[in-house]
């Protein structure tokens, strides 16, 4: 990823080698990283349906998706005012002239439930996939002083179960939902997915071979009754070495994926 500003609030940031761009905030919210390259390489390559990024701040995730899944319709959908501006203006960037007639952006409160989620444009059945990386920060962890930048981390009672909610409303039957989130969050994701979507992977991301897994990414199938999985772990950097192994660099550009498929 390099970057280059473009006004005094905000950056554009490559991706994927230059394959696709963002807008951030410079100096406030959340900026996208390798959280959001992991959950987009949990979608199969062969994906050709419509998608949702949930929560997708400036667009990393879904568009990452777009630019290795060529068929892949994206909905990017936040609700976070500043979040909302980066998205649109990510979307109408040159340097995604390629991507933007397949995307768009959605205004919408992923929390909202029944008829409030519908007419915010979150019809149910509606999409072939949700990927999410929810807040997962507890309240009581250090906080940032940037309110958007928290609204952005910290998770609230009742959030994962919440999204994952809206998911198996929106996703079709079949239909897909990647999540990242961190290890502690496990059981909670495990039962918010119960009785909604089945047959999960579940596959560690290690920052070295010794050390305890960071993150947890998650996929799973709404409507499916197959047993869960615990797939090989994703490690970050090699024994000795601060740059990414050669696996981890690959899926972080988009060229290979976490599930090989």
């Amino acid at each position: 990823m390099k970057s280059a500003t473009v006004e005094a609030a905000f950056s554009r940031d490559a991706f994927h080698r230059g394959r696709f761009w963002l807008i951030q905030p410079l100096h406030s919210g959340h900026r996208a990283g390798m959280d959001a390259m992991m959950l987009a390489a949990a979608v199969p390559s062969s994906f050709s349906g419509r998608l949702a990024d949930f929560g997708a701040g400036a667009g990393a995730a879904g568009l990452a998706v777009a630019a290795r899944c060529s068929a892949a319709e994206v909905v990017l959908v936040e609700n976070a005012p500043q979040m909302l501006e980066c998205a649109q203006k990510t979307l109408a960037e040159a340097g995604n002239a390629h991507l933007a007639k397949r995307a768009c952006v959605l205004d919408a409160d992923i929390s909202a439930t029944g008829n409030a989620r519908k007419a915010a444009g979150l019809a149910d059945n509606s999409f072939d996939y949700v990927v999410m990386n929810p807040p997962f920060n507890q309240p009581d962890d250090r906080a940032t002083p940037d309110s958007l930048k928290r609204s952005a981390h910290v998770a609230h009672d009742g959030l994962l179960e919440s999204w994952l909610r809206s998911a198996a409303a929106v996703v079709r039957p079949r239909g897909g939902i990647s999540i990242i989130v961190r290890p502690q969050a496990l059981p909670e994701l495990l039962s918010a997915l119960r009785g909604r979507f089945g047959g999960a992977q579940i596959l560690p991301i290690h920052p070295r071979a010794d050390r305890p897994a960071i993150r947890i990414i998650v996929r799973a199938i709404r409507g499916s009754r197959a047993a869960l999985n615990l797939c090989p772990p994703l490690i970050l950097h090699d024994n000795g070495s601060d740059r990414f192994s050669e696996r981890a660099d690959a899926i972080n550009n988009g060229l290979a994926t976490l599930f090989g498929d």
